[in-house]
């Protein structure tokens, strides 16, 4: 009989973590899902999920989860999927410097708190997958996402080199880098924007109009943008593959920008980004 493999996926409230999670049980996992809201964890049970809090600003509750779902599994898991995460705008001259140090609780520090709990059930076991939702902004930078920008850049170091550390163990450490996909992030970021930035009195006042009128109607329009299905195919790959990849470009826009900065000198490729708006 073969066991029912077990994975663990946050912010799954919507968008790509929700299709995830609920894909994934679809095929035959065992998925701990979590969210932040009362509402959304209802939700999530309901569609036969094993549903948690986390946030992951609050270390309490990133280790009741962890102790939560080692308690379920008998001390075992085989797969983290950490996606929960938020995106701060505004230029950088702007950024008060407990925006960027939310921006990162919320978007390194929590996620490399999980990822230690889980590293150690893996090692006994003898196997695992550490599948991380990064963002092409964390290799191709863009105007006004510094904080996010930053976070990204940050979260890909600190996993890329988990990964090497991993080599032999039989953890892999993969990277996915989705691009543009529908999802509340844009719609989300509304609030952070509110609460940190003081767009009135920036000198960048007008590109933060420009921008702010389209998170309203939930950021960038293109034919490029994807459905979260597109990452749930990178997503099972990085977990069934017997090589994962170390990175998972999805859209065009993330591979036409990862192609760039290879190719391009870095001069013309930041006046190129710069450009950006």
């Amino acid at each position: 009989m073969t066991e029912i493999r077990s994975i663990l996926v946050t912010g799954c409230s919507s968008g790509i973590g929700a299709h995830c999670a609920t894909a994934l049980r679809r095929d035959g996992w065992r998925v701990f899902a979590t969210a932040r809201r009362g509402e959304d964890i209802a939700a999530l049970e309901e569609k036969g999920l094993e549903a948690f809090y986390l946030d992951y600003r609050e270390p309490e509750s990133i280790e009741s989860v962890f102790n939560a779902v080692a308690a379920c599994t008998g001390g075992r898991l085989d797969a983290l999927f950490n996606n929960g995460a938020y995106s701060q705008p505004g230029a950088v001259e702007d950024l008060p410097v407990e925006a960027l140090r939310e921006q990162f609780e919320a978007n390194v520090f929590g996620w490399h708190d999980l990822t230690r709990r889980v590293v150690p059930l893996m090692r006994r076991q003898g196997h695992g997958r550490i599948v991380q939702c990064s963002s092409i902004l964390g290799l191709v930078p863009m105007r006004w996402r510094g904080a996010y920008n930053a976070s990204k850049h940050a979260l890909e170091a600190l996993n890329l080199t988990m990964r090497m550390e991993l080599k032999g163990s039989g953890i892999h450490v993969s990277m996915i880098e989705p691009g543009p996909i529908e999802s509340k992030i844009a719609l989300n970021a509304l609030a952070y924007v509110e609460k940190f930035i003081d767009t009135k009195e920036s000198v960048h006042r007008e590109a933060y109009e420009r921008q702010l009128a389209r998170l309203k109607q939930g950021g960038v329009r293109s034919r490029t943008k994807l459905g979260p299905d597109a990452v749930y195919s990178v997503l099972k790959h990085a977990l069934e593959a017997s090589v994962p990849r170390p990175h998972y470009l999805v859209t065009r826009p993330a591979k036409i920008g990862a192609t760039m900065k290879r190719l391009l000198p870095a001069r013309l490729f930041y006046d190129l980004l710069s450009r950006q708006d």
